[in-house]
């Protein structure tokens, strides 16, 4: 049964991830993913809005952006005091895990940055295609890595589209 409702606009702009070494985490992202830091703060938290820590807990936040200005964003948040106690990374997704989708203009480069930090690679750059949803075959370089808390990205540089 279908409902009509009123179209809301919203826009996702940032994915905050918890990180276990927050100055290893931001190397890692401005590093192999090239992106740029938008913001870095200490906070105590409030104990409200986030379904994680308590009241007066101590935090670190950086939100890293890549070449927009609004959207895209990534922070990355790590427990003070009292330090959050981190599960063992398993390098797989499944539920619960997202998967971060990055337009790249050099897989290649970005394969080898990754490499040079010791970083997990699913899968080196290989070439793959897709139907797009304009119905044009896509074709691309694809390299799928982990970075160093576990969270798994998938980056694809477009080759060519027709």
């Amino acid at each position: 049964m279908s409902q009509e409702f009123e179209r809301i606009r919203n826009i996702i702009k940032r994915t905050t991830l918890i990180v276990r070494d927050m100055q290893a985490s931001k190397h890692w992202y401005e590093y192999v993913l090239g992106m740029t830091a938008y913001y870095d703060k200490e906070f105590v938290l409030s104990g409200q809005g986030l379904a994680a820590g308590k009241a007066g807990d101590r935090t670190h936040l950086v939100i890293l952006k890549c070449d927009d200005p609004e959207i895209g964003m990534i922070g990355l948040l790590q427990w003070l005091d009292p330090v959050m106690p981190a599960p063992p990374i398993e390098y797989k997704i499944g539920y619960g895990n997202p998967t971060f989708v990055v337009a790249s203009d050099d897989a290649t480069a970005t394969h080898q940055r990754a490499l040079e930090l010791g970083t997990v690679i699913y899968s080196e750059p290989h070439d793959w295609s897709t139907l797009g949803a304009n119905d044009k075959m896509k074709n691309f370089v694809g390299l799928s890595l982990f970075d160093p808390d576990g969270y798994f990205f998938e980056c694809n540089q477009l080759v060519s589209e027709g």
